[in-house]
């Protein structure tokens, strides 16, 4: 029979966002916890690693989500400067 601490904490670490947004919500959570410098080490390292995690999760959704634009857009994605906006 094993001492050994639970392994939940390390299961929800690695549970997937349900949205861009909750990640997001997380992410904000996470660094507020993180700045406040009132968690333990093991606490501020687990939060970094779920924080990278999210991270790379948005990263990718905003790829995905570009990648979607750029294929409704005919490949066209242009800068939004002001200039060509319809205005004659």
């Amino acid at each position: 029979m094993s001492t050994s601490a639970p392994a939940a904490p390390a299961d929800a670490a690695a549970a997937p966002p349900a949205s861009f947004e909750a990640a997001i919500a997380e992410l904000e959570s996470l660094v507020t916890r993180l700045e406040s410098g009132d968690v333990s080490l093991e606490a501020a390292i687990a939060g970094w690693r779920r924080g990278s995690t999210l991270l790379r999760w948005c990263e990718q959704a905003l790829a995905q989500a570009e990648q979607q634009v750029r294929v409704l857009d005919g490949d066209a994605l242009r800068d939004l400067d002001g200039d060509d906006r319809g205005t004659d």
